[in-house]
């Protein structure tokens, strides 16, 4: 074969080499472009999130303070009222920087990073939070089911007191597993200075048993003050008015279940408006009043299994 013919043959195959790799850098600088694209969604829909939550919190703060600095304008009946003391404390904590550049760099990783539902669940996880965070400029929020996380958080938040009321429905809870976090939070809390009461009403002297009987004695050994009252037996106007479920933390926001015509628990609310909580708040100061305290309890089971215990009806 002459020189000719073979460089033909060798400038076609690189000329096909050639186009061959022309083709992949299409193919490739086209890939870049578009997980460039992608990264910039990405990035703008994590900067939105970010600016939404930061803007969230910005005004959290400033009802927050306007509320402390209105309530510091006007004379209290309670002077030092617990209220007014927690609002001036963290309206300093909670400034545009609450979500520092790590947290933020966290966030972003996982946006891009992962499998895709994993960041599905990530960006669904902050647009809740979004949504939370918007409905408390209302003093109000509220979530489908029990949100074991909010009580969680309220009771590693809380400085004062924690004023509790149960009911039958809460029965069961207690030997659950999200009991036992919640009640060595509330161990922790008093380690603190905090003050736990709870209230079981019961609905009838049936349910004055040996186990409640344990389960008061259990949680008073964690520094909780307990107490029980049997609404058949309270007083008309107290047998009047809420028997569902509710918790004050630092007599400033009120943790509220509500349950369906079954007893199961449906919706869980975070109210702060303050005229709803102090209505709470007195509704349960009443209650505890006429409940038995423990020493009480002993008796009225013990005389309620004799069948000694007689009422006045």
């Amino acid at each position: 074969m002459g020189e000719g013919p073979l460089l033909r043959i060798v400038l076609a195959v690189l000329c096909g080499a050639a186009a061959l790799v022309v083709q992949h850098l299409a193919g490739l600088s086209r890939q870049l472009a578009d997980q460039a694209r992608e990264a910039g969604e990405t990035r703008a829909v994590l900067d939105g999130t970010v600016t939404a939550v930061r803007e969230s919190l910005e005004r959290h703060s400033a009802d927050l303070k306007g509320a402390a600095d209105q309530r510091a304008a006007t004379p209290s009946p309670q002077p030092g009222g617990p209220v007014e003391a927690v609002a001036a404390h963290r309206v300093e904590r909670v400034t545009s920087d609450s979500i520092p550049e790590q947290t933020r760099r966290s966030i972003a990783e996982v946006l891009t990073t992962g499998p895709d539902i994993l960041q599905t669940f990530a960006r669904a996880e902050l647009e809740r939070v979004v949504r939370h965070m918007a409905d408390l400029n209302n003093l109000t929020a509220e979530c489908a089911g029990e949100n074991h996380d909010w009580m969680l958080s309220l009771t590693h938040s809380t400085e004062r007191s924690i004023f509790a009321t149960s009911t039958s429905v809460d029965r069961e809870f207690w030997n659950s597993e999200p009991a036992s976090r919640y009640l060595q939070a509330q161990r922790e809390a008093i380690e603190r200075g905090v003050v736990v009461q709870r209230l079981f009403l019961l609905e009838s002297a049936e349910m004055l048993d040996d186990k409640l009987l344990r389960l008061c004695e259990e949680q008073e050994l964690l520094g909780i003050e307990l107490r029980a009252a049997v609404m058949q037996e309270l007083p008309p106007h107290l047998q009047r008015g809420t028997t569902s479920d509710f918790i004050l933390y630092d007599e400033g926001v009120s943790f509220e279940i509500e349950q369906d015509l079954r007893d199961v628990n449906v919706k869980t609310r975070l109210i702060a408006r303050p005229g709803h909580v102090e209505q709470r708040l007195r509704r349960f100061r009443e209650l505890w009043e006429a409940g038995m305290n423990l020493r009480d309890l002993e008796t009225r089971v013990d005389d309620e299994e004799d069948g000694a215990w007689m009422v006045d009806v």
